[in-house]
């Protein structure tokens, strides 16, 4: 049982490890969408980069807080959480 424990409280963290990770990457896409918005650049080119940006930066970001939210914490009998 103590294999399983330890499985089950690393997958758990490598969870919240990619969520945190998508979140950042979310983060960082929509600050760069934004800043394409703000440039207001008259190519389509810059358009299609600006809107891209936006649709995959939510995408990522809803998807790490939700990865982030549905993680529980595993708790062994002898560990406190404080």
């Amino acid at each position: 049982f103590l294999f399983v424990d330890t499985w089950e409280s690393q997958e758990t963290m490598e969870k919240r490890a990619i969520g945190v990770i998508l979140t950042i990457l979310g983060i960082i896409s929509l600050i760069t969408g934004a800043a394409y918005f703000v440039q207001r650049g008259n190519g389509a080119q810059n358009i299609k980069i600006m809107i891209a940006c936006l649709v995959l930066g939510l995408i990522f970001f809803m998807s790490g807080i939700g990865l982030v939210r549905s993680t529980k914490d595993v708790v062994k009998n002898n560990e406190h959480i404080s």
